[in-house]
């Protein structure tokens, strides 16, 4: 098991390695952060669930 950060366009990603699944899990919330620019990723992840109905 392995928790590590990745870098992508040189932001911080967070990333877990499952050794059972043989899987890497990566953080929703730091790549939306990523890629929307939001000042507040967590409530843009919440809007866009309730947006989905889910």
């Amino acid at each position: 098991m392995r928790d590590e950060l990745k870098l992508f366009e040189q932001e911080k990603v967070s990333t877990y390695w499952d050794e059972k699944e043989k899987k890497w899990y990566f953080s929703v919330i730091d790549v939306i952060a990523i890629l929307t620019n939001s000042s507040n990723p967590r409530d843009y992840w919440f809007k866009m669930k309730a947006a989905d109905g889910n």
